[in-house]
């Protein structure tokens, strides 16, 4: 404890009673770590590399970004606040730490992003969704990510399949990286101290990423998660939901010149999609990444496509690799296993589903090399 009380006092070096009495910005996320073993564990966490490029967000003061330069070959930090540019630089000036530190100034949500292997960041927490948006869209990916958020987003980053903090985040955002919670931290731990304890996250996204249609995904999980705890036969039963399936039909059909069947019963269709899927029963808040995966395949496969108004132009590329790529034959003669497993007592419908998203998952495994150079729908995550 003597120890990291002496560190506290003069953790700004030359300059630390500068960053005492500097002011911070709490509107724009201005909390800094002030516990030194904090700062030590999070760089211990992040592993890094002496050859790693490190992009660090909302560096501060520079307590952790001196840290990182004493391991990484670079560190470049991101800070929208001049003042924080200045102390940053203040902290390094005169050292070998000078030459490895770059500074770019400015809103990170707006600047180019540059190469970097690492991501490490104590963020400002109104920017928690995009940023992550913005770091799995960004290419080439990086090896991975530990990031600072407030606690309760954090738990629904990591949260599985029936937890209370499953949601839409959590699967959107564990189809495109592993994410894992690597600590947390009490708000009294910065200084000015947030109102919410926070937690570090890894996430480390997925290389090839999945090749899926992020549209059509997020569509489908618009819907899945419109009310989480019902069963997705009572969710595609609504009325407004048929009625939004049944357009986006009759705009697949017309794009391939296919028409469209004028005993056209749609929530017959989807009932019946449903069912062959053997996800009518299930709940959005209980449903792995895979299965999701397995259900979008099966309405793609009766032409139910999840797209927008405005999306129109997309439709000719609804089908992604991994569709057409899904060997059913394969399925059908695993779901014959299954169907024997019934008559002595097994779930015939829950070993289907089982068996529909692990080959599939097997299959996008196979597949992703094939779609490092393809193309990928940006979308909300």
């Amino acid at each position: 404890m003597g120890k990291t009380s002496k560190v506290k006092k003069t953790k700004a070096g030359t300059s630390s009673g500068n960053v005492q009495s500097l002011p911070f910005n709490t509107d724009k996320g201005q909390h800094i770590l002030k516990n030194p073993g904090v700062v030590n564990a999070i760089v211990e966490k992040s592993a890094l590399k002496s050859t790693d490029t490190v992009l660090e967000v909302g560096p501060g003061t520079g307590n952790l970004t001196v840290k990182m330069l004493e391991v990484a070959k670079t560190v470049i930090a991101c800070e929208i606040d001049p003042r924080m540019i200045a102390e940053v630089k203040k902290r390094v000036m005169g050292t070998p730490l000078q030459n490895k530190l770059q500074v770019n100034g400015g809103d990170v949500m707006k600047l180019e992003w540059p190469f970097f292997d690492v991501c490490v960041a104590n963020l400002p927490y109104q920017i928690s969704s995009p940023f992550v948006q913005k770091l799995l869209l960004h290419r080439p990916l990086p090896r991975y990510a530990v990031l600072m958020f407030q606690k309760e987003f954090a738990d629904r980053l990591v949260a599985r399949p029936g937890d209370k903090d499953y949601s839409r985040l959590s699967v959107n955002v564990q189809l495109l990286a592993k994410v894992e919670m690597l600590m947390k931290v009490k708000r009294t731990e910065f200084r000015p101290p947030p109102k919410v304890d926070s937690a570090v996250v890894r996430i480390a996204p997925k290389n090839p990423p999945p090749p899926v249609n992020f549209v059509e995904w997020e569509g489908l999980l618009r819907l899945c998660f419109m009310r989480k705890n019902k069963t997705l036969s009572a969710i595609f039963k609504l009325s407004n939901v048929v009625e939004i399936i049944e357009t986006n039909y009759r705009k697949v059909c017309s794009f391939k010149n296919k028409p469209v069947p004028k005993d056209l019963n749609m929530k017959t269709l989807i009932e019946n999609t449903l069912s062959a899927s053997g996800y009518a029963d299930s709940r959005a808040r209980k449903m792995r990444v895979e299965d999701f995966l397995a259900l979008l395949l099966a309405f793609n496969k009766a032409d139910i496509h999840f797209i927008k108004n405005n999306d129109n132009q997309k439709i000719l590329g609804l089908l992604p690799t991994f569709l057409n790529s899904f060997h059913v034959r394969n399925c059908r003669e695993k779901h014959a296993t299954a169907d024997k497993m019934s008559a002595i007592g097994g779930d015939r419908r829950s070993e289907r589903r089982k068996i529909a998203a692990d080959e599939l998952a097997r299959q996008m495994s196979a597949l992703g090399g094939q779609q490092q150079n393809g193309h990928h729908h940006k979308g909300k995550i």
